[in-house]
């Protein structure tokens, strides 16, 4: 805590100084009108994309290629310019109280390597001047890319997999390391909902996100704890330009699953002031392949919101979001028959006889009795000052809520009686303090966390203890540029004050089931989990440096050190967990894990090859893991009395990982695109110190493997067609045998390729205005069956000693087709 009140006391003293230095406070109104050009015929780019990142601020050029941003703070801004077909230009603009008129000027380019990014940064950045390891995926890549639910939309990034349980359940791992040491933000706020679990995936709405940000590596700098392997940054639609009255409509469906799917979204800005609403929807059946047929326990049925609304003045801007997630997601647990090797549904609490599920079934869209029912709520609250010293306040607050429900009990009165039922508050909160830059120099100090409460004992099932939890992180970040050189970094102190309460259980005399009991009732009865507090600390901090030697050619090099506590699954976990199926224990004498990251990176762009080359090595100490723990007779571990086989506990280690990503793209014409890239993670267990590593253990478990996909892509324009395009494209998958066999724990995975195909494109009028966009697209054409190494499913059998392959093979050929219709309202 010294450290902690030492940290804050630093940095309180920097900012009142500074905020002191402008006692007029609020700044003057500047005024920015420009035009954007062809750079080679000086043509007017009508329909280009004007954003000031900084001030979430978005213009459209008129038809003579012009716009004008009026009532803007005084100060110095990223301005990026984007127009399709060529290069994505930043660049740097100091505005006054005097009107300013810019011409910018942009190259034909098919490729985008000027992207600008607001995520681990002190402020809006380009990617090439941003040491950190950072990859943007835009609007485009999202939609012509078939995927079942927001992460694994970029699952196929490279250095980016996803865990999964079905089509519509994935977590994002990054360079092999996933769960809580990745953090998921939605619009820069952090994302909580049980992110321990297995069985459930990330709480958005896959039709509101419009672009996504991943750091490949700790951010632990900018976001403290669970963000030591990286960060994953959902950003949602923007709202509407001013001026503008805009909306679209959203049609999907997938033929694999029967997956319906749509959204509808309305935005509108005037003189500031700016509003947006989205409704979606989607439902699917079971998911199906050539082997097991339709899988039972996949089909889901999810309905999202989300509100905005917000104000631009020349202070800044504030904004104030809601969004609201509602899934019904059935559970799998992969039980068959042994004589028909059909599925089976679980229709009695003692579980000794299974009914067959029919055809019927598997067909239909109805969730099944047993399922989980997750709900998440989010009110989020974003304010950015501008002071007339050229210094900036962030303040964002939040709140969320996530709801929790696991229907584990088949028979009548109390199929409606959740097993698992988790009650998640979080209150976060974000300040931050932007110094003027001087000499280009960009200091930035601030402080965040959360405060959080979960609450368990409302369901008859009990895995985790109820806690409650409070981070506190300060911070100081520092960015030099020299011309072509850019050196960044920083230091942060994380503590977390942990607190889990006891609880003592007793079966209900009517039903039978476990239920919490206090007082004297708690006499004879059951401690499942001890009163247990404990407060994790640490440093984590940043330094890297970019150097553009050419327009072309750059190379950055970066040195991060990450910090997580463990979780509650980690310290806490005794019981079994409905969605997963087996026993997990926890370890209540783990200590927070550190990281050590080196990353260099080599970066050669030009009009007709784009090379990249990343590598990394991270060495992990304290790292926790899930391993599988056997019974004296050699096989699997059974709890008294819990009624399931497989029994886990988490252990720790020291863990080495290294690897990287190559990426080779090739446009010998501006239509066509060669696109390959190729990952590759070693993830090495160390073990303690002083003690030797079992060849079984020598390997982390869960660890994608080699993955490589190449697309060829012909891109077109008619003059009713615009953004056409028809592509082919082949995923890699090497066999996994470098896995952590100790115990049963995993198994290896055969290697396998998959190929993929589509093609779409935009109808325009007369006026050139866009009325319909079509995208018909294909996932495993040939319909492969496999495992993803990282599909939970493939473990889910209940016949060990059959002679048959067991386990769940990941989903089927599934074509889509997808409609966009955009709407432009009059004002």
């Amino acid at each position: 805590m010294k450290k902690l009140l030492l940290v804050i006391t630093i940095l309180s003293f920097c900012l009142p100084k500074t905020i002191k230095a402008s006692p007029a406070g609020l700044p003057g109104t500047a005024v920015l009108s420009a035009t954007v050009l062809d750079k080679k015929n000086s043509i007017p780019l009508a329909g280009a994309s004007i954003s000031i990142p900084d001030l979430k601020l978005t213009a459209i050029a008129d038809s003579a290629g012009s716009f004008t941003f009026t009532k803007l703070p005084v100060g110095t801004f990223l301005i990026e310019i984007k127009f399709e077909g060529y290069k994505t230009l930043a660049q740097t603009v100091t505005l006054k109280t005097q009107p300013i008129k810019v011409t910018f000027y942009l190259e034909p380019s098919v490729e985008q390597i000027n992207e600008v990014v607001v995520t681990g940064t002190s402020k809006a950045s380009q990617i090439k001047r941003s040491p950190v390891p950072i990859v943007s995926i835009n609007k485009e890549y999202l939609i012509t890319n078939l995927n079942t639910n927001a992460i694994d939309a970029i699952a196929k990034v490279p250095g980016v997999r996803a865990l999964t349980t079905g089509p519509n359940v994935s977590k994002p791992f990054i360079r092999g390391l996933g769960y809580n040491r990745i953090l998921t933000l939605y619009d820069g706020s952090r994302q909580e909902g049980q992110q321990w679990g297995d069985e459930h995936g990330i709480e958005v709405d896959q039709y509101s996100i419009e672009r996504v940000e991943v750091i490949k590596g700790p951010a632990s700098l900018s976001y403290g704890s669970d963000a030591l392997a990286g960060v994953v940054n959902l950003i949602p639609t923007p709202m509407a330009p001013e001026g503008k009255f805009v909306g679209n409509a959203t049609i999907d469906y997938q033929s694999n699953n029967k997956m319906i799917g749509g959204s509808v979204l309305l935005s509108s800005t005037k003189n500031g002031f700016e509003w947006l609403v989205r409704a979606s929807h989607k439902q699917a059946t079971n998911y199906q392949n050539k082997i097991d047929g339709r899988v039972f326990g996949t089909a889901f049925n999810e309905t999202d919101a989300n509100a905005s609304i917000g104000l631009h003045k020349k202070w800044g801007y504030s904004h104030l979001d809601f969004s609201m997630y509602d899934d019904l997601q059935e559970i799998p647990d992969g039980s068959r028959d042994s004589a028909t090797w059909k599925f089976t549904r679980r229709i009695t609490e003692i579980d000794t006889v299974r009914q067959i599920v029919s055809d019927a079934d598997l067909n239909s869209y109805k969730i099944e009795t047993l399922h989980q029912h997750v709900q998440h709520y989010r009110l989020f609250s974003g304010n950015n000052f501008v002071f007339n010293n050229g210094s900036r306040l962030l303040l964002n607050l939040g709140f969320q809520r996530s709801i929790r429900r696991e229907y584990s009990h088949p028979e009548t009165p109390y199929q409606k009686v959740p097993g698992l039922y988790l009650q998640l508050n979080t209150y976060t909160y974000d300040l931050k303090y932007f110094l003027k830059d001087v000499d280009d120099w960009n200091i930035t100090t601030g402080i965040n966390g959360m405060y959080q409460t979960n609450t368990v004992t409302n369901g008859t099932e009990f895995v985790i203890p109820s806690y409650h939890q409070f981070d506190a992180g300060p911070f100081i970040t520092v960015k030099k540029t020299f011309n072509k050189l850019d050196i960044a970094g920083g230091l942060r102190y994380d503590i977390r004050s942990f607190r889990n309460s006891e609880l003592y259980t007793k079966p209900d005399p009517v039903s039978g089931f476990d239920k919490p009991v206090y007082g004297v009732d708690t006499l004879g009865g059951d401690k499942p989990f001890s009163a247990y507090s404990q407060t994790f600390s640490g440093f984590s901090g940043s330094i890297g440096a970019t150097y553009n030697f050419t327009e072309k050619f750059s190379v950055k090099v970066n040195v991060s050190r990450g910090f997580r506590a463990p979780n509650i699954s980690e310290i806490s976990a005794n019981g079994v967990h409905p969605g997963t199926n087996f026993y997990q224990i926890g370890n209540s004498s783990f200590q927070p894990e550190f990281s050590l990251q080196e990353d260099i990176g080599f970066l050669y762009s030009s009009s007709k090859i784009t090379v990249e080359l990343n590598l990394f090595n991270n060495f992990i100490n304290n790292y926790i893991y899930n391993q599988k723990l056997l019974g004296v007779n050699g096989q699997d571990s059974v709890i008294a009395g819990s009624g399931v086989p497989q029994v886990f506990k988490f252990q720790s280690s020291r863990a080495n990982l290294y690897g990287g990503e190559f990426r080779l793209d090739l446009h010998p014409l501006k239509q066509i695109h060669f696109e390959n890239s190729i990952s590759l993670v070693n993830a090495l267990n160390k073990g303690i110190q002083g003690k030797a590593v079992a060849d079984t253990e020598k390997y982390l478990p869960f660890i994608p493997p080699i993955h490589g996909i190449s697309e060829i892509r012909l891109d077109w324009d008619t003059k009713k067609i615009k953004h056409g395009f028809v592509k082919i494209q082949a995923e890699y998958y090497a066999t996994q045998d470098k896995v952590f066999t100790a115990y049963g724990t995993e198994t290896r995975t055969p290697g396998y390729t998959l190929f993929n195909a589509g093609v779409g494109g935009t109808l325009v009028n007369k006026k050139d205005q866009h009325v319909l966009s079509v995208y018909l697209m294909a996932n495993n054409i040939f319909n492969v069956y496999y495992w993803d190494h990282l599909s939970r499913l493939k473990y889910f059998t209940s016949y060990p000693t059959d002679s048959r392959e067991h386990g769940i093979y990941n989903m089927g050929r599934n074509v889509s087709l997808k409609i966009i219709v955009p709407f432009n309202f009059a004002r």
